[in-house]
């Protein structure tokens, strides 16, 4: 059975029953589990489906994301304020992990001014960036190679991630509220973010306002695990009290 007639049974099945478990898919395509996960993860990422413990519900709405050449364009000025504000927060000797956005982007091309840093990174564009430097070391975590973002992925990048711990972790999420959190768009983004910010001993997210109050779909981490948020001059007082008092423990505001 070809992988589009798989999914396309998986979403008849969904519509008809509104819950499976990933044993109920695989008994009744008669394929095994780790195909059907495979499908599963494919399904969320297009946001046909939303995959929770065990097995899977019809997709839930939530906003969609801009491609990534779309989203380089988007709030440049208030990325590079961040990423300028973001640079205050390193001191040489220091190891980061940098994962891959816009704002990481623009975090890298402010980190040319710096010196005397390692920076590990899943980001094609922040690498590229950073191999300019002479006094900055860079490592690209290896791992399957994404389409729309220009970054790796996958076990084997979350494996390699595992095997460094850092001094700083810089994570720049889709969005960011009291109540849920940290969260991405994409699951293969946010397995990368969990796991670096799971081995960096200072978790640091950059955020801009648009950003603020708003959810996605796989949650990243909880305000109570984010130790600095850097965010731009426009962002709403009260949504930052909110964040605050749902644990992060402290907001630098650029510009």
């Amino acid at each position: 059975m070809w992988s589009q007639e798989r999914h396309d049974k998986i979403i008849a099945l969904l519509n008809e029953r509104q819950r499976l478990t990933t044993d109920m898919f695989a008994k009744a395509l008669g394929v095994s589990r780790e195909t059907i996960r495979r499908d599963l993860i494919e399904l969320e990422q297009s946001g046909k489906l939303s995959r929770v413990h065990g097995g899977a519900i019809p997709g839930q709405q939530v906003p969609t994301e801009a491609a990534y050449v779309e989203r380089e364009q988007l709030h440049r000025q208030e990325k590079q304020a961040i990423a300028q504000a973001a640079v205050s927060l390193l001191r040489p000797g220091q190891s980061c992990f940098m994962d891959a956005g816009s704002t990481t982007h623009a975090l890298a091309r402010a980190l040319l001014s710096c010196r005397d840093l390692q920076v590990v990174t899943n980001s094609v564009a922040v690498a590229s960036t950073l191999a300019r430097h002479d006094s900055i070391e860079v490592l690209l975590l290896g791992g399957k190679l994404g389409t729309d973002l220009p970054a790796t992925h996958g076990e084997f990048t979350v494996a390699e991630i595992n095997r460094h711990r850092v001094d700083v972790a810089l994570i720049s999420p889709v969005a960011l509220d009291a109540d849920t959190g940290a969260m991405d768009y994409v699951w293969q983004e946010g397995c990368v973010a969990q796991a670096m910010l799971a081995r960096s001993r200072q978790r640091v997210l950059m955020a801009d306002a648009h950003k603020l109050g708003q959810q996605s779909r796989m949650k990243i981490c909880a305000c109570s695990d984010i130790d600095v948020l850097v965010t731009d001059a426009a962002a709403d007082p009260k949504r930052l009290d909110a964040l605050q008092r749902a644990g992060v423990r402290s907001v630098l505001r650029a510009g």
